[in-house]
């Protein structure tokens, strides 16, 4: 496996000044904003898609430096009710896929979206309980007639350029468990995966080991967010998981986001690479620092340092034990 970093955290650098500081830091890949949330600041994709030439300086940067594209993530709401909004995102995610071909990256990761509830709502709706009985109609309706429509259109595109998705499994979306990735995987194709981050794993309650196990199995991890999660018992027992309280609000959260190893012991992010061996992943582990708590310095060295003692780099043997 390599070590890499999401570029978001050093938007306000130049690239060829982030590349340095990231190969300053011991890392092999980078993980690049091309649009929606994550913005685009180090990836012009309209230039590089026009041109050649400027797609052979823009790699140079990173060749040079021994570092690889992990992937393009483009995260934004591409089944939205709001139409802008909904057309950005789709246009964003295509054209990030047409430049992953170009380029040879090989995963491009976004959001699977979140539509309104019928034909007239104007906002997103995030069922998450199936009775009073209305809430389980909303997410069928969703999934028929929004969600597996969409994604199946893009499954084949991304098949056609033999480029992965990875959805990130992130609550407020349709997509955001092992069930509900593999549930779409079932009514599209091998093409849609996981971006997986076990930070969203532990705030609704799922062993990110498992998560690992359940879609390992099914070779449907396409990515790897490292981010960890702290868990506060005493505001869970108050709010639940499903907290609404900003995540500004620190000391009144349930969960709140942490750098690597701050949320949950480093035996546990141990736990999760062999997990991740095990079952055939052997890509990039991509540092994402949204620690609300520490300075973006700190709180990318923390990341680097406590994966750097537990990440898998090196092929394994034969067993000469037995």
């Amino acid at each position: 496996m390599k070590l890499g970093v999401f570029n978001p955290l050093f938007q306000n650098m130049e690239l060829e000044e982030m590349l340095e500081y990231i190969e300053a830091s011991g890392l092999e890949a980078v993980e690049i904003g091309t649009g929606g949330y994550p913005g685009n600041a180090h990836c012009d994709v309209d230039a590089l898609l026009e041109s050649e030439e400027l797609r052979a300086e823009y790699m140079e940067k990173f060749a040079s430096r021994n570092i690889i594209i992990s992937a393009f993530s483009c995260h934004g709401n591409p089944i939205s009710p709001d139409e802008a909004f909904r057309k950005q995102s789709d246009e964003n995610l295509r054209k990030s896929i047409q430049l992953a071909e170009l380029m040879d990256v090989p995963v491009v990761n976004t959001f699977s979206g979140t539509p309104a509830g019928n034909e007239t709502d104007t906002t997103v709706n995030w069922p998450v309980t199936p009775w009073p009985e209305e809430y389980s109609a909303i997410k069928k309706w969703q999934w028929e007639n929004r969600l597996i429509p969409y994604w199946q259109d893009i499954a084949e595109l991304a098949k056609s350029k033999g480029v992965k998705i990875g959805l990130e499994l992130h609550g407020g979306f349709l997509v955001h468990s092992p069930h509900t990735m593999l549930e779409l995987r079932r009514a599209t194709n091998e093409y849609i995966g996981a971006n997986l981050d076990p930070s969203h794993m532990w705030w609704q309650g799922i062993d990110p080991v498992a998560a690992i196990k359940i879609l390992g199995r099914r070779s449907a991890i396409h990515h790897f967010h490292a981010k960890d999660t702290y868990i506060d018992q005493d505001n869970l027992n108050m709010y639940g998981y499903l907290d609404m309280n900003p995540y500004s609000s620190i000391k009144d959260r349930s969960w709140t986001f942490r750098s690597v190893g701050l949320g949950h012991s480093m035996d546990e992010w141990a736990d999760m690479m062999s997990a991740l061996r095990m079952y055939d992943y052997d890509y990039v582990v991509s540092i994402e620092h949204e620690d609300g708590l520490m300075s973006i310095e700190e709180g990318f060295r923390t990341a680097v340092r406590n994966l750097q003692n537990v990440i898998i780099k090196e092929k394994p043997t034969d067993m000469w034990w037995a």
